[in-house]
C-alpha cells in the first residue's frame, strides 16, 4: 500500500512538473522562413502604406529586409468586420506560409465596442488556422483622434488577451510607439516613411524573437 501511495505521489508530481514546463514554453519552436516564402501583410491603410510614397510602406520593405516575398493585402479604411469576408480567398489566392493580421483601428475610431473587435480578429485568426497557416497579430492601439494628437496611444488589451487564448504570436507595442511620436507620423493615425522604417523595424525585431525571421 505505502509503495502504491509512494508512486501515485511521484507520478502527481512529474505531472505538476511537466505541466509548470508548458507553461514556461509559451511559443513553441518555430522554423525560420525560407528566402522567398510567400508572406500575407493583411491589413487596413498602414498595412497598404498611406502616409508615404510608393514602396515606402511596411511590406514592402520588410520584403527587401527578410528575402520574403511579402504580399500588400492593405485596404485603406478596412475594418475588422469587413476583412473577415475577405481572408477566405487571399488564403487561397496566394497560398502563404505566414500572415500577419494588423486590423481594428477603423473599428476603434467608428467606435464599435472592442469585443466585437476582438471576436472578428478572432475569426481571421480562426481561418488562417483552419488552413494550416502561421498567423501574427499585430497589436494596435485604441485609436481615438485626441489621443493619437497628443501621442499617448497604447495597445488595446484586446490583443494580448486574443493571442494567449487563440496561442498565436503577438507583435506588441511596435505600432503603439511609432503613432505616439509625432515626428514619426504623417497625419494623426498613419506613419510617414520614417515611421514606416521603424515599424518594419519593430516587426522585423520581433519576428527574429518569435522565430520566424533570421
Amino acid at each position: 500500500g505505502i509503495r502504491m501511495i509512494k508512486a501515485a505521489t511521484y507520478i502527481i508530481g512529474l505531472a505538476l512538473v511537466l505541466t509548470a514546463l508548458a507553461g514556461c514554453s509559451r511559443e513553441p519552436a518555430r522554423d525560420p522562413l525560407r528566402d522567398g516564402a510567400v508572406v500575407l501583410a493583411f491589413g487596413d491603410s498602414v498595412t497598404h502604406g498611406t502616409g508615404a510614397g510608393s514602396g515606402q510602406g511596411y511590406p514592402e520593405l520588410l520584403a527587401r529586409e527578410t528575402g520574403w516575398s511579402v504580399i500588400n493585402a492593405g485596404v485603406p479604411g478596412d475594418t475588422a468586420g469587413r476583412a473577415v469576408t475577405r481572408i477566405g480567398s487571399l488564403l487561397d489566392r496566394y497560398e502563404p506560409e505566414l500572415v500577419i493580421v494588423e486590423l481594428g483601428g477603423n473599428d476603434f475610431l467608428r467606435q464599435r465596442p472592442e469585443g466585437q473587435v476582438k471576436e472578428d480578429l478572432r475569426a481571421i485568426l480562426h481561418a488562417c488556422h483552419d488552413a494550416g497557416i502561421t498567423a501574427v497579430l499585430v497589436a494596435v492601439p485604441r485609436l481615438s483622434l485626441l489621443r493619437a494628437g497628443i501621442g499617448a496611444l497604447a495597445d488595446s488589451p484586446i490583443y494580448r488577451e486574443l493571442a494567449e487564448e487563440e496561442q498565436v504570436p503577438l507583435i506588441a507595442g511596435v505600432f503603439s510607439a511609432v503613432i505616439s511620436d509625432e515626428s514619426l507620423r504623417a497625419d494623426r493615425i498613419h506613419p510617414n516613411a520614417q515611421g514606416y522604417r521603424e515599424l518594419t523595424a519593430g516587426f522585423v525585431h520581433a519576428l527574429r524573437d518569435i522565430g520566424l525571421a533570421r
